[in-house]
């Protein structure tokens, strides 16, 4: 769609005066939204005094400011999925922050360029949950499931001149999530106003059904509303490249708006779309009666060719791969729900750098900029929609909707999604108990059928846990793709049972582990605590369920039709602190290859010393700062991408290791299991596979903290009040070795052109609200999220802490 943003009071009059100039015009109602918790009586209506309600911009997360606490959304439950016997007293399963209840938002508003002969549609891309929408004092609709976007045609109900109240009821309940879903109008709100005759809300539905090098057919279905006739209506639609240059043009007379009008196109040598080159198309679609133009609307696409063959397994664009995918839940750790670019792109550039190519929206409809910038920047996406269907997990979950609302959020979110060619399959679905029922089945059928109806070029799955359900009653064959999570020993048995000829790892590994906190003695635990409430970083730790890392490699790498994995998760979220969701403080996962700052973990490294083959990794650990294990045995690890490396402990030798097939671990990882702590320094040598010493790296016993260190993820950002920095301040002494065990408090101030936005340190016990301008750093650091001005200059940002040297780091603004 053609958008024209603005914030819709900011930019009153700009609009007023381009408004006869466009034939659409979509604004960003953001600004000066009204909020207050709790039930507010006869909030609905215009005449309604809300002075003293909180001003407020949207996106907007009211539970994210908290305060934690073990008692919000306390659940005596058994987690069937992960193998319990008996209910227990769950304390941070949704993160122990207070987002059940009621929130009230209201916004007054003009409408620019609204009159008789126009239409206005009210598009909303999350609302968690339960939404009821009033306009001016009359209800334009309501929505129940938080995580899907909707619209409303809200054109009756608008004042044609003057201010307009826009008011939106939600509601949470207790015990309606296994992770913190946020809370509030958390994502983006459109107003969007076009002509009578317009093409609607995802109203073009564009495939390339042929694919090569030289030539591609473009095939697009464009929908038109409010026609009253067809005298004179006709469509014209270029295609542009991603230089702008037009590629290709049709005008086709419309005879009939009953249906969608079909157009095609043949674009000589496209540049097609891959995680490694991620070329844009757009069409540009014109409305015309007559010579009036009536609606413009352009539609984003690439050009790209996916299958999914017995024998073969996944193919973009004709050459076979394997997704090296993540899951991520889709809040923004010390964020919240609440959406933001900056941070998503942080997300996504991180993901990249390890060599992951593909991202699974767990357990439900992504944010349209999340599938935006996965387009743009080249990152496969399977876009999921539920949790639950009628069988429940939760009292007051998904299955309470499911009747009366299940088509018409898979439509939502199939209209939505299916022209962003980073969306390669849909998943309908994750650990759902119906895999047991008798009619599990037939609504999996129904459900992809609706899929395969709406969108015939993608596949559909199901993360599927019940194997000997899922595979004796009939329900991973009615899939396109069998998704299993945490069966990588079972993979044989499927791929002998089921007909597809390819099985998908739709989640894998559940490793937990606390970024820089080791434990000893090292060895492989399932469900392993301890009285810190941190999981050891050597990663030989997991859930009853799940896996080590190497464990699901070995079937990637020795299985053919295994056609990827999909690893549990990317980043560490609010919420499900297995193995501690029973004793508090734990509010945040231990599952992340990233922690909750985004700080990478030892994981990262052995992610991609595997995935991402054009960057070398060599990567030690422990760190080597261990008072009082003196001449005890303390293992180092190295991941790297060389086949072989030798350490040195205060230059002796302990040893080269090669990576070889010994057992799942040494495929993978290198590791001197006996070595002895000694203050001093270890360094690791790579050699390649000619012996030759290619790199190394080394880790010092670090002194007494000294100073911090500062570095920005960002040299520059946008002056528009919303791009973000984030800034890694980590403790050091007074050489420029990390201190590990550092947990100084830190203070921040910021000046000039932005402002303190959050701050996190990835420790999933700390209770120390992300908002304030302090916190205690954690393994040593910590990481500060700063925000734009609305206007150029330099932003300036100083952090101190008691005993130690300050630090400044200035980020120009533009």
């Amino acid at each position: 769609m053609r958008i024209v943003k603005r914030s819709l009071l900011v930019a009153l009059l700009a609009a007023c005066l381009h408004s006869v100039a466009q034939e659409r015009q979509e604004y960003l109602l953001e600004k000066n939204w009204k909020f207050s918790k709790g039930e507010q009586l006869n909030a609905w209506q215009p005449g309604f005094n809300d002075a003293k309600w909180q001003k407020v911009s949207v996106p907007h997360d009211w539970a994210i400011t908290g305060p934690f606490d073990g008692n919000n959304d306390l659940q005596n439950v058994k987690i069937v999925q992960n193998g319990e016997q008996e209910a227990s007293l769950k304390a941070g399963r949704t993160g122990g922050l207070p987002f059940i209840g009621i929130g009230w938002y209201r916004l007054s508003f003009e409408v620019p360029g609204f009159k008789a002969g126009k239409k206005v549609a009210l598009l909303f891309d999350g609302a968690m949950s339960n939404a009821e929408v009033y306009v001016n004092g009359k209800k334009a609709g309501n929505w129940a499931y938080g995580y899907n976007s909707f619209f409303f045609d809200v054109t009756p109900f608008l004042n044609p001149s003057g201010k307009n109240t826009l008011a939106v009821r939600l509601q949470n309940f207790e015990q309606s999530s296994r992770w913190y879903p946020g809370a509030g109008l958390y994502r983006n709100v459109h107003l969007i106003v076009t002509n009578n005759v317009h093409i609607p809300v995802w109203g073009t539905y564009i495939t390339t059904p042929d694919v090569n090098e030289e030539k591609a057919s473009v095939s697009l279905k464009t929908t038109i509303a409010g026609a009253g006739s067809i005298q004179d209506l006709h469509l014209q639609t270029i295609i542009v490249n991603g230089a702008g240059q037009q590629v290709a043009f049709v005008n086709t007379p419309v005879k009939s708006v009953e249906d969608p009008v079909a157009q095609e196109f043949t674009i000589q040598k496209p540049a097609l779309w891959s995680p490694e080159s991620p070329a844009l198309y757009k069409a540009v679609t014109k409305v015309y009666q007559g010579s009036t133009l009536k609606d413009e609307y352009t539609t984003t696409f690439g050009i790209r060719s996916i299958e999914y063959n017995a024998g073969e397994g996944f193919l973009l664009n004709g050459k076979q791969r394997k997704f090296k995918g993540v899951c991520n839940h889709h809040d923004l750790g010390p964020l919240g729900a609440a959406i933001n670019v900056a941070a998503l792109r942080r997300q996504i550039s991180l993901l990249k750098e390890m060599g992951c190519d593909a991202i699974r929206t767990s357990h439900n409809m992504p944010a349209p900029e999340l599938v935006q910038l996965c387009d743009e920047m080249g990152m496969m996406l399977m876009v999921e929609s539920f949790d639950e269907w009628k069988a429940p997990k939760m009292k007051n979950g998904y299955n309470k909707y499911f009747d009366e609302w299940v088509e018409k959020d898979l439509l939502n979110m199939l209209h939505h999604f299916r022209n962003n060619p980073s969306n390669i399959m849909w998943s309908i679905g994750n650990e759902v108990p119906d895999q047991s029922t008798v009619n599990g089945k037939d609504i999996a059928k129904r459900l992809q059928d609706l899929c395969h109806k709406e969108d015939p070029t993608r596949p559909v799955t199901v993360g599927m846990d019940r194997f000997d359900d899922a595979v004796k009653k009939g329900f991973a064959a009615v899939l396109d793709i069998p998704g299993f999570n945490y069966k990588p020993h079972r993979y044989p048995e499927a791929q002998a049972a089921l007909p597809q000829g390819f099985i998908l790892g739709t989640e894998t590994a559940s490793t937990v582990s606390s970024r820089g906190v080791y434990k000893f003695p090292v060895a492989f635990y399932k469900n392993k605590t301890y009285n810190d409430n941190q999981s050891s970083s050597y990663d030989l730790e997991a859930c009853s369920w799940s896996q080590v890392p190497d464990d699901e490699f070995v079937q990637q790498d020795d299985l053919d039709y295994v056609i990827g994995e999909f690893v549990w998760t990317g980043f560490d979220y609010l919420g499900e602190p297995t193995p501690y969701d029973a004793k508090w403080p734990s509010h945040s996962s231990y599952f992340g290859i990233f922690d909750l700052a985004g700080l990478p973990k030892d994981r990262y490294y052995l992610y991609r010393s595997k995935w991402n083959t054009n960057v070398a990794t060599l990567h030690l650990l422990p760190h080597w700062t261990w008072p009082g294990r003196e001449g005890q045995v303390t293992p180092v690890f190295c991941y790297t991408s060389y086949p072989s490396a030798e350490l040195f402990v205060n230059g002796k030798s302990m040893g080269r290791q090669s990576r070889n097939k010994t057992n799942n671990q040494t495929r993978y990882r290198l590791m001197w299991n006996d070595v002895k702590y000694e203050p001093g320094e270890i360094k690791v040598v790579a050699y390649d596979a000619a012996g030759k010493a290619m790199a190394e790296q080394s880790i010092k016993t670090a002194g007494v903290p000294h100073h911090i260190v500062l570095q920005s993820d960002r040299k520059q950002i946008t002056a528009d009040g919303k791009d973000l920095a984030y800034v890694t301040a980590s403790i050091v002494d007074k050489d420029g070795n990390l201190c590990p065990h550092a947990d100084n408090q830190l203070e921040f101030q910021v000046k000039g052109a932005g402002a303190f936005k959050v701050v996190a340190n990835g420790n999933a016990t700390s209770l120390e609200p992300f908002q304030l301008p302090r916190m205690k750093v954690f393994s040593g650091k910590l990481v500060v999220t700063v925000q734009s001005a609305g206007k150029p200059g330099n932003l300036q940002l100083q952090v101190k802490g008691k005993g130690l040297q300050p630090a400044t780091v200035t980020i120009p603004v533009q």
